[in-house]
């Protein structure tokens, strides 16, 4: 439970104030514009569709039925990604032709770091986090400050609570916008933490 709520503060954290850190996999569709400014109005918006598109089952409840859920439908994916001439099985040729499709897409954007290791080695911890990085940190308190109630479930209305509580952090001089300059402080502060601890 303990993933699901530190994953589901991490959203949280991102939707606040459109801070912008990296957030995994499930990040498609329309982002937000890292030069423009975001209302509270926004932000608690932002929440309630990204709570939508968390809540795998529709019950109104983040819990851990929605992560194993999106887990599977990405881990299905990648499988179906893989096996290119769809007979059930990926092959070596199929894995190895992935692979280098994945290094020339990393070339082309300009990224470093350890070959196979995708965003997660440009970004210091990307997609996948582990224990050090920006997920790894972030259950514990942040998960018991989202799931307000303590039940193990994670409602819309506490979701945008806790993206609303972030975004008033973010938001400095109090007038209900986010701007850039006030992200980028916020973000520059919150790793200066980070480092310190």
């Amino acid at each position: 439970m303990k993933k699901l709520i530190g994953i589901a503060g991490l959203g949280v954290l991102a939707l606040a104030g459109g801070i912008a850190m990296a957030q995994p996999g499930d990040q498609k569709g329309p982002q937000r514009d890292p030069t423009a400014s975001t209302t509270r109005d926004e932000a608690a918006a932002r929440a309630a569709a990204r709570f939508d598109k968390l809540d795998a089952d529709g019950d109104g409840k983040l819990t851990q039925q929605d992560r194993a859920s999106r887990v599977k439908a990405r881990a299905d994916g990648m499988f179906a990604m893989l096996d290119t001439d769809k007979n059930g099985q990926i092959s070596r040729a199929e894995f190895d032709g992935a692979r280098e499709k994945r290094m020339e897409r990393r070339e082309a954007r300009g990224e470093r770091g350890r070959p196979g290791m995708g965003r997660m080695a440009h970004h210091g911890g990307g997609r996948m986090g582990g224990g050090r990085g920006m997920r790894g940190g972030m259950g514990g308190a942040m998960g018991e400050k989202v799931d307000a109630n303590g039940d193990g479930a994670i409602t819309k209305t506490e979701f945008q609570a806790r993206a609303l509580t972030m975004f008033d952090r973010t938001d400095a001089n109090k007038d209900g916008t986010v701007t850039p300059e006030e992200r980028r402080a916020f973000r520059a502060a919150w790793r200066a933490k980070r480092a310190g601890s």
